[in-house]
């Protein structure tokens, strides 16, 4: 690739990286208004609450940044932007269309994005652990026991895609997928995906972030633009979680006349996901601490070296 098409690639990738967590937050604004029958998200600005998304951001660009008295103030400050960047990262190497959808191409291109993405959990940590307040550090805590549980059944369940595919390349997965790959990598699918809220500290894995138990967690203390940096990772983050699910066991690119389409069938896809995540939250109330440890050392993990041993039994019978 020349110079300028990878500038091109590269504001591409810049220009999603505002848009789609955007879209994402504002349809998590309608879909949750029409469950749940919120007034806000459905009136704000009159035709089906268009407003509600522009008052969010005024109403978090004019709000004083506050920095607790107690608090390391570097690592206070630079927590929010440390949540976020890695998300952008991993989007340089998410294939989005056949011969020319990725920035780079990467040959173990699911290590880099896996470990990129967990080093975003690094902002929740610094967070609460530099906010000098009770209730952020215990949030704090409660990410780094979350990480360390969902990290392993996601390797596990990504390692299983790398297997059949006999390749860590992320566009090299999507050369050799085959649609039979759907039912027999399906345990994989859900643990992947599961794990990946559950990393995201999405609802019903929101326990770090429980309102009602330690008022929000690691981000109690922040307020204005550094607070809306930590909900644009949020967002961000569910986009991510999304394209990776769709690229490694939907088949990415790939669908029915795709032919000049495959950036279409990636979003489609895309979409449908991140609007789970959304159907997820309003559905299902959140689990405590004891029960997201159990889940994913009881369940997900066995569940992941399940899909692992069957992917071993299969490439050999092929």
């Amino acid at each position: 690739m020349d110079a300028v098409d990878v500038a091109v690639r590269l504001l591409a990738v810049l220009l999603s990286f505002l848009v789609l967590p955007l879209l994402v937050g504002q349809t998590e604004h309608k879909v949750m208004a029409h469950m749940q029958g919120r007034v806000g998200p459905m009136h704000a600005g009159g035709f089906h609450g268009w407003a509600q998304l522009v008052a969010d951001g005024v109403k978090f660009a004019q709000k004083e940044d506050i920095v607790p008295e107690g608090a390391d103030r570097r690592v206070f400050q630079l927590a929010p932007a440390l949540a976020l960047i890695p998300y952008l990262l991993v989007l340089v190497a998410i294939p989005v269309a056949p011969g020319g959808g990725v920035v780079q191409v990467l040959d173990a291109g699911i290590f880099f994005v896996l470990a990129v993405m967990g080093v975003g959990i690094l902002g929740s940590l610094m967070g609460g652990w530099a906010s000098a307040n009770k209730f952020s550090l215990l949030g704090g805590l409660r990410t780094a026991a979350q990480l360390l549980a969902y990290e392993l059944p996601m390797l596990l369940a990504a390692a299983s895609v790398t297997m059949a595919a006999g390749t860590l390349s992320l566009p090299g997965i999507l050369g050799v997928w085959e649609w039979w790959w759907l039912p027999w990598q399906a345990v994989g699918a859900v643990v992947f995906f599961t794990a990946g809220l559950a990393e995201l500290q999405r609802p019903p894995f929101d326990a770090p972030v429980a309102d009602s138990e330690i008022i929000f967690g690691a981000y109690t203390e922040y307020t204005g633009l550094r607070f809306a940096l930590f909900l644009l990772a949020e967002y961000a983050g569910i986009v991510v979680l999304s394209a990776l699910t769709a690229v490694l066991f939907l088949g990415g690119w790939h669908g029915p006349f795709a032919d000049g389409l495959g950036w279409l069938w990636m979003l489609l896809k895309t979409g449908v996901l991140a609007f789970g995540v959304i159907w997820l939250r309003v559905s299902y109330p959140r689990l405590r601490e004891d029960q997201i440890q159990r889940l994913a050392w009881t369940a997900l993990v066995p569940l992941a070296l399940f899909q692992i041993a069957l992917t071993g039994v299969v490439k050999v019978v092929m």
